[in-house]
């Protein structure tokens, strides 16, 4: 995430203060690259970029206060939203561990008419949904309830994978009931399920306001009896006066359009059936729950053969944007969705479209249509007997047209970032590209969260974004109280990044599982880990990579890290090796336990935590083995660079080279395989010298008398041998 000057910024220990910039400050013999925090009353913070992972961007839907530096306000915050969070995620974990202590139906395995069924399907299966419904299965399969959420983009074939389990379900003689949000997308579900269950004896019924008082009490009371086996409707199928014979598997189709009191209903029949949820644009506490591990979580990434992703202009609203938009379209044959969410005024937004464009056939749907009215002009559209649909947030679900390619969607200011997503969706469901107009007011209109979200969504034109756009929306709006209905919590005391570590550690814990240690080793040996801007030009293309290494755990991570780095810049110099091997030595020393790894001239001295994990008896026998280490009470090792490895004599001075002669970067001494790959190329300053065209002067009697900087990286030296002394302890654990 990119740091801007006067960004908010949260420090693990420190609390919230502003980003000021990047500043090299001289150590030693060295510059070093430093991040300037400011903190209330002016005072400044300096964190080494190789600590990176202590800084966050801060992400929340407020402006925070700045918090003082030593103050005591940063602590107590954080100490109430880990209260808060305990109290919250208690309350989680007693449902989760209800649904696990309730035994469900073990569904059985796929049948003969449970292949048939799945070959009939006239598309190959993307690879995603396979593995989706790899898991569903399982997970019907075991007693335990299922609770899975299904995030897949709009169009990429989620309904199938449902399809597929609800087959399952009726298999076994258990009845399923799709939750629609809307009229419409229910109709459509019950359309597209009559469809692909038209080759086997299954019932499929629907309640909705589409059907009359009299129909829907006859399939109600059918239901009760056992005779539909599958039922799709509204929020009405959560009705007190609707009973199952035997509910096997609930499916609740974009869970976020749904009412607190209807997810409360939901969350009651979650203990005792198996529910798949399916969204697009999971709401952020749905989304936080899956990742931190409290629901199950499929994800559908692939899209469908041919598919194109959707154009995305954000436009203030022109007439002459609108008219050429709806031309184009009607040009090759397609129609156009024109979105505008107040009742009172879309005759008005029909009159100008139809000014516009005369040839244009423009048919009318909003929510407060009767429904035989409302239900007659989606049908119109989608025979094309119509091109232009003018609808309110109605259209937002349910349609498939794939002749529709352009939606025009007004004030898209006034919308939430999931809910533009689902809009776009409705387009670009073929082979032909698609186009999005939003249109909204002069930007000095906007709010800031508004301007966030019209960002988000023209970033996000790619295939399959719908799962980054709910990540995005669960960092803009918060994931508040996650078993009610607040949208922004705790979050904004603290910023997203934390909140959502501090939760995942909450959850662990209670859990019983094994918490990965948060305190990592502070190593400092006097080393030049500052990247030249030479080399990365870019001050937040630099900070990525300093927080990569940073926040690395596993060597691999550092690999990862440098192929990156060579592959998008160049051959690696020396400082991006060093700033390498310097993360690894602290991979090392976190896995030990050490607090500190501290030089100071020739000496480098490791102290250990009391929960290290260092034999101590191994520790002294080491040491008396090693006349250059040295054990200092209480609990810390120190090296002598001085002395050579395993002997009492001095260690040799390596010679220097002449300034300005540099060599070239040597294979890593901890991973010499892996860095020397990367390594510079460039022939020798005596061969660089010689082939210049003309002769300049070479060094001074004080340059070739100077003594020589230290290479960390050469033979012999302070990485090769702290990262041998620390191999040597892990070795012995």
């Amino acid at each position: 995430m990119a740091f801007f000057t006067r960004d908010f910024v949260v420090h693990v220990d420190n609390g919230i203060g502003l980003f000021v910039g990047l500043k090299q400050i001289g150590v030693g013999d060295s510059m070093q690259e430093f991040l300037e925090l400011r903190y209330a009353g002016e005072d400044k913070l300096f964190v080494p970029v190789e600590r990176l992972d202590l800084v966050q961007k801060y992400t929340g839907a407020t402006k925070p206060p700045i918090d003082r530096l030593g103050g005591a306000s940063w602590e107590k915050a954080k100490s109430k939203v880990k209260k808060a969070m305990r109290d919250m995620a208690e309350e989680l974990l007693k449902l989760y561990a209800a649904r696990k202590a309730v035994p469900g139906h073990a569904f059985s395995a796929d049948s003969h008419w449970q292949q048939e069924f799945e070959g009939a399907f006239e598309y190959d299966l993307t690879i995603d949904q396979v593995s989706a419904v790899t898991d569903i299965k399982r997970d019907m399969e075991s007693p335990t309830p299922m609770d899975r959420l299904l995030c897949g983009d709009v169009g990429y074939g989620k309904t199938e994978v449902a399809m597929r389990a609800a087959f399952k379900a009726v298999m076994d003689a258990k009845q399923v009931a799709f939750l629609a949000p809307t009229t419409v997308l229910a109709f459509q579900h019950q359309k597209t399920l009559r469809e692909r269950f038209a080759g086997f004896p299954v019932r499929i019924d629907m309640v909705s306001r589409f059907r009359s008082k009299a129909e829907q009490k006859e399939t109600i009371d059918d239901l009760a009896a056992g005779k539909v086996d599958i039922i799709v409707g509204t929020h009405r199928l959560l009705s007190k006066d609707v009973e199952f014979r035997d509910l096997g598997l609930l499916v609740v189709d974009e869970e976020q359009r749904f009412g607190v009191a209807h997810k409360e209903k939901i969350k009651q029949m979650k203990k005792k059936v198996d529910v798949l949820t399916m969204s697009a644009t999971p709401i952020p506490r749905t989304l936080n729950m899956s990742l931190i591990g409290i629901r199950d979580m499929s994800i559908i990434e692939t899209p469908p053969k041919d598919r194109l992703s959707i154009q995305t202009n954000v436009v203030k609203f022109d007439q002459h944007v609108i008219g050429t938009a709806i031309r184009t379209e009607l040009a090759r044959g397609g129609q156009i969705y024109f979105v505008h969410n107040r009742v009172e005024s879309i005759f008005s937004i029909g009159a100008l479209v139809q000014r516009l464009v005369p040839e244009a056939r423009v048919v009318v749907a909003h929510g407060q249509m009767d429904e035989e009215a409302l239900e007659r002009a989606m049908f119109d559209f989608v025979a094309k007997k119509f091109d232009v649909l003018l609808a309110t947030t109605i259209v937002e679900n349910g349609l498939d047209i794939p002749n529709a390619n352009t939606i025009i969607i007004n004030r898209a200011d006034r919308y939430g970032l999931s809910q533009l997503y689902q809009l776009r969706g409705r387009v670009g469901r073929s082979d032909r590209a698609a186009y999005a107009y939003l249109l909204i007011p002069p930007e000095d209109n906007l709010s800031p969260i508004a301007k966030k979200r019209l960002a988000a969504i023209k970033e996000f034109s790619d295939l399959g974004s719908g799962f980054r756009v709910a990540a995005l929306d669960l960092e803009i709006r918060g994931a508040g109280n996650l078993l009610g209905g607040e949208q922004s919590g705790q979050i904004d005391t603290v910023g997203f990044e934390l909140y959502m570590k501090l939760l995942e550690q909450t959850v662990r814990e209670l859990k019983g599982e094994e918490i990965e240690d948060d305190n990592r080793a502070t190593v400092n040996l006097r080393v030049d880990l500052k990247i030249d801007q030479s080399y990365v030009a870019d001050m937040n293309q630099r900070l990525s990579l300093y927080r990569s290494v940073a926040a690395a755990r596993d060597e691999s991570e550092i690999d990862d890290v440098l192929e990156g780095a060579h592959d998008r810049y160049g051959a690696l110099p020396e400082s991006v090796l060093n700033l390498a091997d310097y993360g690894r030595i602290r991979i090392m020393a976190d896995r030990l336990g050490i607090d500190t790894i501290d030089r100071e001239g020739a000496h480098v001295v490791l102290k250990f935590r009391p929960q290290a994990k260092v034999d101590p008896v191994r520790l002294v026998a080491l040491v008396r083995q090693r006349p250059e280490l040295t054990l200092v009470p209480p609990a810390a090792l120190k090296l002598d660079l001085g002395r050579a490895q395993g002997s009492g004599l001095r260690a040799p001075e390596v010679p220097a080279s002449p300034k300005g002669s540099p060599s070239s970067p040597k294979p890593s001494a901890l991973s010499p395989k892996k860095s020397g790959k990367y390594g510079n190329a460039a022939p020798s300053w005596w061969v660089a010298r010689a082939r210049e065209a003309e002769v300049t002067p070479g060094f001074t009697k004080a340059d070739i008398l100077r003594k020589a900087k230290e290479d960390p990286r050469a033979p012999g030296g302070v990485f090769e041998r702290v990262g041998a002394l620390l191999s040597e302890l892990l070795d012995q654990r």
